[in-house]
């Protein structure tokens, strides 16, 4: 780690103080240059701790970055993660206030959720998929802390690799589940249709993003447990919403999801 104790504080007492107040503030990576992953990770990890002794609960895991198109949205090249807490979670068709977030995106994504624990090295897309018991459209909200998302990865993934909600359709088991790698999605905001991608867009196949959380976390001495959620990453690119608007997520054989921001 190349920042001190003293400034990864700052910095995870910035961010936690910008997601309360909802009001952006600049990239960590221009005010502390020295910014890295390793000390990215530990402002993330700082302020989860702070949210679990608030009283909120780890459900699980997203992986950020997993797709092409949404590493060059946002300039990055490779993946990232961050935790689920039950505190951000809604109900499919759930009502949220837009005023909650910063600059909140929509992403399509398949939900994994875990029957066994999952631990690293040498985790595989097959491993993933023996350890899974279903599988669920979901709806990832998604949200920089960082004004006008001008993120570096050190920026994102301090920033709980900009993960804000989870909405989750309809859960099918596995015996039953379609090949994740062929499902497809149609992205509508407010009826309009507005992108499409497929879970191959996932890193070939979004089991195999799930493995990449699961072998990276064990330098953390975890993993992934049972009962956890995971998102493997957007299926395609991730547009703005906001007040009065409708996101609806159509995957096809597996279901359809939605969320509507007032």
């Amino acid at each position: 780690m190349s920042l001190t104790g003293r400034q990864r504080a700052q910095a995870a007492r910035l961010l936690r103080e910008a997601e309360h107040h909802a009001e952006p503030i600049e990239p960590l990576s221009a005010a502390l240059p020295g910014l890295g992953l390793a000390d990215a990770y530990a402002v993330q990890r700082d302020n989860i701790a702070r949210r679990l002794a608030d009283g909120a609960r780890v459900i699980g895991h997203k992986v950020g970055l997993t797709s092409v198109a949404m590493r060059q949205l946002l300039g990055v090249d490779e993946p990232d993660f961050g935790h689920l807490l039950d505190d951000m979670i809604h109900q499919d068709g759930a009502t949220v206030p837009a005023a909650r977030y910063c600059a909140p995106r929509v992403e399509p994504e398949i939900c994994f959720r875990l029957a066994r624990p999952l631990r690293g090295p040498g985790v595989t897309a097959e491993d993933v998929l023996a350890a899974t018991e279903a599988v669920a459209p979901a709806l990832e909200i998604v949200d920089s802390r960082i004004r006008d998302w001008r993120i570096t990865l050190a920026d994102t993934v301090a920033d709980n690799a900009s993960s804000a909600g989870l909405v989750c359709g309809s859960w099918t088991p596995m015996e039953y589940a379609p090949d994740l790698a062929a499902v497809t999605v149609d992205l509508y905001v407010n009826g309009d249709h507005v992108a499409s991608g497929s879970g191959k867009e996932v890193l070939g196949h979004p089991a195999a993003a799930v493995a990449w959380p699961a072998n990276t976390l064990a330098a953390f001495s975890t993993g992934l447990d049972p009962g956890h959620v995971v998102l493997p990453g957007a299926m395609t690119t991730a547009p703005f919403v906001g007040a009065g608007q409708k996101a609806e997520a159509r995957f096809g054989a597996l279901g359809s999801v939605s969320v509507y921001f007032v």
